[in-house]
This record gives structure tokens, sequence and C-alpha cells, in this order.
């Protein structure tokens, strides 16, 4: 089978940053006089001071997690906690549990798309912490559908239904159990960096009900009656200040690194790494690996990496020396494209025919400009952590 290769449409002379591994496959960056991106000086005059690699945090810390034990006097659970079996949420519920005596409500989001590693790190971790774990199953005939519809679009960004659905259920369980803390595993020490806005062209905010709903009815084949929506109105602002529930970010306020993570996970459970950030699910293994890579030109390691490589945790030549190779082997690739197709009950042809179809120009409802907003409010209160652009 033939993999062609489209490249991002930049016409700019091609340059990476000095500092990080950022580039321009980035059509938006911007760099100084000394050739470093915008990220990088961002990170040093806004992220750095604050965050302090975690350090000198600790009152602050130990005030948090006395009013999380205070607001949940008498009930059953004093925070909501989403595993998806990934690195930094299975780190969260460590520390929450065994650190911090916390008692959260631990909900998994079963979409279809789980590794064996995803499963069996998740039970090995809840199974020695003693907690219980709450599984969300979707409908499997919806969430192949849609996943298909997000093909059909032509977009860059295919995890939508995904990522939407655990904004969502997050929503739907902070509103039922009556607890006034949501634990999110972001990290400045993983994940300063975001994946850049210009590969996002045309797709709305994951958040977004107005944006799902639009690409469903526009290219859903089957009626979608299961899945549950959210809106950015609700989960921004109705459920944080109506309703007093609090989405915090605690692993920005402990001092760790990526390999302290891993370690702590294998030596206390037997945790086992699964390479990339993201691999632990088949689709977004298969986009983030092989997709992006070969239609848009795009890898996202550079944000992945570049968040290594400012707070200290990786060398640029590092970084560099992993980009030289892909993130997945021709013969994984090619195992990936096949199990995708099976699943999604089409074709391999069919599957490459999406790889080859112009990029998408259609435009769909979204509360983008709202989003935006309010992401620069937040930045400007302290509480935006990641660098966006």
């Amino acid at each position: 089978m033939n993999y062609p290769v489209i490249k991002s449409k930049n016409l700019r002379p091609y340059q990476i940053c000095n500092c990080c591994v950022m580039d321009t496959t980035d059509e938006d960056i911007v760099f100084d006089s000394k050739g470093v991106c915008m990220r990088c000086n961002e990170y040093k005059e806004r992220i750095e001071p604050e965050w302090n690699y975690g350090k000198g945090h600790e009152k602050e810390l130990q005030e948090l997690i006395s009013a999380i034990k205070k607001s949940g006097e008498g009930k059953q659970y004093d925070c909501i906690l989403g595993l998806s079996g990934g690195l930094d949420s299975a780190y969260m519920l460590h520390l929450a549990v065994k650190e911090w005596g916390l008692r959260p409500f631990v909900f998994h989001i079963d979409t279809g798309w789980n590794l064996l590693v995803a499963e069996e790190n998740i039970r090995k971790v809840t199974k020695k912490l003693g907690v219980k774990l709450h599984i969300e199953k979707m409908n499997w005939d919806e969430m192949r559908e849609m996943q298909l519809a997000w093909f059909r679009t032509g977009l860059e960004m295919l995890d939508a239904p995904q990522d939407h659905a655990f904004i969502s259920v997050i929503d739907k369980y902070a509103q039922k159990l009556g607890v006034k803390y949501i634990l999110n595993g972001y990290n400045v020490c993983t994940e300063v960096v975001a994946d850049p806005a210009s590969w996002e062209k045309g797709a709305g905010p994951t958040g977004d009900g107005t944006y799902i709903k639009d690409v469903v009815k526009k290219h859903c084949n089957i009626p979608i009656k299961d899945y549950t929506y959210t809106s950015g109105l609700k989960h921004k602002f109705a459920i944080p200040y109506l309703k007093g529930v609090k989405t915090i970010k605690p692993l920005n306020l402990v001092e760790f690194t990526k390999e302290s993570m891993i370690k702590t996970l294998a030596d206390e459970y037997g945790y086992v790494p699964y390479g990339q950030k993201h691999f632990e699910d088949l689709i977004t293994k298969f986009l983030e690996g092989w997709w992006q890579p070969t239609r848009f030109g795009h890898d996202i390691r550079r944000a992945q990496l570049s968040s290594l490589v400012v707070t200290g945790q990786m060398t640029r030549d590092e970084a560099l020396k992993i980009l030289e190779q892909p993130s997945l082997s021709e013969e994984e690739s090619k195992e990936l494209f096949s199990e995708v197709a099976k699943r999604l009950e089409i074709s391999e042809k069919e599957l490459m025919k999406f790889h080859g179809m112009p990029e998408c120009t259609e435009k769909f409802k979204s509360q983008e400009k709202f989003y935006n907003l309010g992401i620069k409010v937040y930045e400007k209160l302290g509480i935006e952590k990641r660098i966006r652009k």
C-alpha cells in the first residue's frame, strides 16, 4: 500500500526555534531577533516564575486539600477524577488517594478505542488504591459513526468525538454528585506547550456542543441519540460560577518530572509506560502517530517535546534526535491503518480516500470567539497556564 504525504501549505522559509523544537509547520509562529519563538519567551516571562517547577506551593496545596476535604464532609466523595489510563491522570490519582487522603469519584470513559495497556494500567492502579472505578461506556454505533463524520469533514483534528464526550461526562457528574471539586490532570511540567492553533483550522473548540452538533448534523448518516453534549457556557461558567464547582490542577503545585512519574507508578503499581503521549488510545495513536504527519505534515511531538525542553527535562538536541525518526514504524502504521478501517467497518481503500481528500474549507457553527475571549481573560487572571497560540 502506498502512503502519500500532503505537506503543509506554508510558503514561509523553514525555520526552527533556537530554544525548543517548534518550527514553521506552525503557520503562526513568531521568532524574536535571536531566533527564539514566542512560546519560549512566554514560558520564561509568564509561566516559569509563578510555577517554579512545582516548588514553593506547599501552603497553597495544603489549603486546597483541606478545602476539598471540608467540602466533602458527610458525602461519599469529595472530588471527581477522570482516569484515561494515561500517565498524568494515573499519577494524579496516586497523589490524590495515597498522598493527600482524598476520596475521589473515579470514572473512565470507554469510547471503544481503548488499548489493552490502558485498561491494564487502570485496573492495576485502582485495584491497589482500593477505589471504585465507574465506567461510562459509550454507544459504539454512535461513536463509530461520529468518528466517520469527522473523517468526512477533511479536518485535521479528528479526536473531537472522544474529547467532547470526556468533557460532557465530567459536567454531568459535576451536576449529579453535588461534589465541589474536579481534579484536572493538566500540568505545566509535561504539557505547557499546546498544539498550534494553525493545525486546528476549521474546527471548533472540542468542549463546544454547538460545533459538535453541527458536524453531526451535516456528516452523520444515523441519528445520534445517546451521546451526551455540553457547552462552553455550561462548562466554563454555569458549573463553576453558578453551581460552585471548581476545576483545579493540583499537579502544578507539586514537584515532579515525567520520568519520576513513570518510576513512581511502575514501582507502586506495575504501571506499564506506553511510549508517546496519548498512545494509550488506538484512534488517537493512529491520528497523532501517522495520520497528521503524513496527511498534513504536522508532528504533534514537537509540542510534546518542546514542553520537556523548556522545563529542563530534555535537551533540544535530544528532542531533535527523537524527531529524526517517525513516531511509528512502517509495520506498526500498516497494522494500525488496517485495525482502524476494520473497527470503522470500512475498507482500507475508503480510509485512504479520506487521507487523500482536500483539506477542509467547510464552515461549521461554533462558539470559538467566546472561547478565545475566555482564554484571554483566564490568562490575565493567571488561571490559564498553558501556552496557546
